[in-house]
């Protein structure tokens, strides 16, 4: 249990010019594909009713480009290009990052097992240096003091994190029926029937590919996008020459009034098809973490938003002439010698553009997991970048992508859906990022206010035409955002909730130490791993296990997996340990920390990481004379970081690898001839595929054993001998209900809605990668 591969680099101007350019590559085939395949449907939705019957091309066709060049100029590469994607979380973008920075600044975080001791990691420190002015005070006593306004926030959180999943369904269905709408502007049009299964066999297809991971599908699809961004600018240059060059005037501003001043309220509806123009750009900063902030700029000034404005402009002088073809305007306007491979490729790019929002909803999926908001779910990490795969939520957004796509088969309700989506993440995140000015930065309140009032301005206009088209479909980014939040919150509820009775019900120290150093019970060879999610105090599963079972251990120790509100945890920061009891009573702590972007790595190291840190841990605490001295003091609460990744030159212990053969092993370990001889028969036939099992052991050095105290170097063989008696892990299997005094809707949300998430996820073993056969599950009832 590991962070696996290389550690993101602490100062992001380590990345060198050339891997920016690389990750530049690679951003096009995941963040930009959705936003470059805009052009498709964003005329055709804008265009829908009165709008298009209206004959006056200066104030209705200008009008519109004026507002989608404007839309790209202040929401993309304003406000996330040079505002959000500076106040990333050491690395990582999205609402939760931002969440994750005002957890750290301010007591904001609901997580129940933080400590003052999490606050020593780098990645606290790796923020700048506080120039606190007395502004940011207010905001954080007040929402530090009123625990419901946290809620509320973590809710606003996790209904953006709900629509940036909802847009995985949403964001498939729409790229890739707009795509296939270039068939019906042939001469033989296809039927709906089969543009329709045409499409379902793409989306297969592309769920599919998802297994072989966001590194290798980037380099095969990034290719596609920039043929695509490339094709669409000559595209958009050739209709501006051959149409109407006057488009270029349609930059000004002054072309928004006249288009509101002709069209009145449907002007101000057609606002949800115009905002479809900046839909994919919360994938820009959802995806940063995959990426570099460099990288992104580039990829998008350089060449992502020069093509798309281009192209509608050309878009826009192509309909000035030919009003008629709204229906299909991306097409219609294609020259004919180059329509059929721009359909193949607007296809494929259709494709990418899914891409883009499916990574974005691994990442946001994965974060929401780490922070304790969503069940427990498989993740496949495909490459050391931090990209990932999610199994069991790829065939979820499949399911639901085809039953929008069958179901609608319009790419208008489907856009309404997708653009109300888009436009609440951006709504929110816009939020969250005014109390990063005033909390993280400790700026201004009025700078706050201005960036704040000035995009929910814009922003609030975009949002209100989208609610007016709830009823047309809009309705639908509403109930999956619904059913995802309440998922979420249930299960961070019911898991707060269980920690709680944890933490009221945990042993007594006072318990423990009157039964004495061998507990009142047979203490066994071995080593204990208790695993409970209290970071301080004895878990009741403990006194649970050994009431019924009157033996244990030699040697407990107490294992806390948690999270904390940091992207990464190094490896020399992770282990926390301390001692519970006194020494006789061969008792410890040990805190496992990880960000909510590391990974568990499944190779076994974990054992052995934690004794050498037990043992580090030992060393030095008989070298702090004011910790040997005081033995009256409160045992519970020292805790000290420690790593296991020292040389093996500084470490008292000495390591040996030793390969054993499994066949050898087990028939050492049998006492049947019977069984010994079958195996004999086997161990040819599978000599060439048997798996050897490396065993590591652990001795003492001479040199530290030389001038090491008496009762230290006895310590530290009972753990050595424990070791190599075996670990054995203990966990609760638990029952959670709500009490019979709780609310109607209390009991609901524990009783059938935590209860039904609980059953129908992975367990808390798998999820830790813990050996079945050496687990030891002790059953208890929470009422909580």
């Amino acid at each position: 249990m590991e962070y696996s591969g290389v550690s993101p680099p602490r100062n992001p101007s380590q990345v060198s010019w050339a891997r920016n350019l690389i990750l530049a590559y690679q951003s096009f085939g995941v963040v930009y594909g959705d936003l470059s395949t805009s052009p498709l449907y964003v005329f055709p939705n804008t265009f829908i009713g009165k709008q298009q019957h209206h004959n006056d091309e200066e104030a209705v066709v200008f009008g519109a480009f004026s507002l989608i060049f404007w839309s790209l100029t202040l929401i993309p590469l304003l406000k996330y290009l040079f505002v959000l994607l500076n106040s990333h979380d050491n690395g990582q973008g999205g609402t939760f990052a931002l969440y994750s920075l005002l957890c750290r600044h301010a007591k904001l975080s609901l997580l129940p097992n933080q400590q003052a001791a999490d606050e020593e990691l780098s990645a606290y420190k790796s923020d700048p240096p506080s120039t606190d002015s007395g502004t940011s005070s207010p905001f954080k006593r007040i929402f530090e003091k009123h625990k419901r306004l946290r809620t509320v926030l973590l809710l606003l959180v996790l209904s953006a994190a709900a629509m940036v999943i909802g847009n995985g369904v949403l964001t498939p269905a729409i790229s890739v029926l707009s795509s296939m709408s270039g068939l019906q502007a042939t001469e033989r049009k296809s039927t709906e029937g089969e543009l329709l299964l045409l499409a379902c066999a793409i989306l297969v297809g592309l769920f599919a590919l998802q297994h072989c991971g966001t590194h290798r599908v980037a380099f095969m699809f990034s290719p596609i996008v920039i043929i695509w961004l490339i094709s669409i600018l000559f595209i958009g240059f050739y209709n501006i020459i051959h149409w109407n060059p006057k488009i270029i005037y349609a930059i000004s501003p002054l072309y928004i009034i006249k288009f509101f001043r002709v069209t009145g309220q449907g002007g101000w509806i057609s606002l949800g098809g115009v905002l479809l123009s900046v839909t994919g750009t919360e994938a820009m900063f959802s995806n940063l973490g995959q990426f570099t902030s460099v990288s992104i700029r580039l990829a998008f000034a350089f060449l992502v938003y020069p093509c798309l404005v281009i192209q509608y402009m050309g878009q826009a002088a192509f309909l000035s002439k030919n009003l008629g073809s709204i229906p299909n305007s991306f097409y219609s306007s294609v020259p004919d010698p180059v329509f059929w491979p721009v359909v193949v490729i607007a296809t494929l790019a259709a494709i990418v553009g899914s891409q883009a929002v499916i990574t974005a909803t691994f990442s946001i999926i994965k974060q929401c997991h780490a922070l304790g908001c969503f069940p427990r779910v498989k993740i496949v990490h495909t490459s050391k970048h931090g990209q990932m795969y999610i199994p069991e939520i790829n065939w979820i957004l499949m399911i639901l992508t085809l039953a929008v796509t069958i179901g609608f088969r319009d790419t208008t309700l489907i856009g309404n859906a997708y653009g109300l989506a888009c436009m609440i993440v951006m709504f929110i995140t816009t939020f969250l990022m005014a109390l990063v000015i005033v909390v993280v930065w400790e700026k201004s309140c009025y700078l706050a206010a201005l960036f704040l009032g000035t995009l929910w301005i814009i922003e609030g206009a975009y949002l209100s035409a989208a609610l007016m088209k709830v009823l047309q479909g809009g309705w639908v980014a509403l109930v999956l955002a619904f059913i995802f939040m309440t998922a979420m919150y249930v299960w961070h509820y019911g898991t707060r909730r269980k920690y709680s009775f944890d933490l009221h019900n945990k042993v007594s120290l006072k318990w423990l130490l009157g039964l004495g150093p061998s507990l009142g019970i047979v203490r066994v060879p071995g080593i204990g791993l208790v695993y409970s999610e209290l970071a301080t105090g004895v878990p009741a599963i403990f006194s649970h296990f050994v009431t019924n079972i009157p033996a244990f251990h030699k040697v407990v120790v107490f294992v806390c997996v948690k999270s904390v509100p940091v992207p990464h945890v190094y490896p020399e920061e992770r282990f926390l340990v301390g001692r519970v009891c006194p020494k006789p009573y061969r008792m410890y702590r040990c805190i496992v920390r990880y960000g909510y972007k590391d990974i568990q790595r499944e190779d076994g190291d974990f054992e052995n990481e934690l004794i050498q840190s037990i043992a580090e841990f030992i060393q030095m605490e008989a070298g702090d004379p004011q910790t040997s001295a005081s033995e009256s003091q409160s045992y519970d609460g020292r805790m000290a970081v420690l790593s296991s990744h020292k040389s093996l030159s500084n470490s008292i212990l000495t390591v040996s690898e030793v390969e054993e053969n499994d066949f050898e092993t087990a028939r050492q370990s049998s006492k049947s001839m019977t069984l010994q001889s079958l195996r004999t028969v086997y161990e040819e036939e599978y000599q060439q595929g048997q798996v050897r099992r490396r065993r590591v052991r652990f001795g003492l050095t001479q040199a530290s054993s030389r001038g090491m105290e008496a009762s230290v170097r006895e310590e530290l063989m009972d753990l050595i001998g424990a070791k190599e008696a075996g670990v054995a892990y203990v966990m609760g299997h638990s029952y959670v209900k709500a009490r019979k005094s709780s609310s109607w809707l209390k009991k609901q949300a524990i009783d059938i809605g935590y209860s039904f998430l609980r059953k129908n996820c992975r367990g808390p073993a798998v999820a830790l990668n813990i050996p079945h056969i050496s687990l030891i599950e002790v059953g208890m009832v929470y009422y909580v």
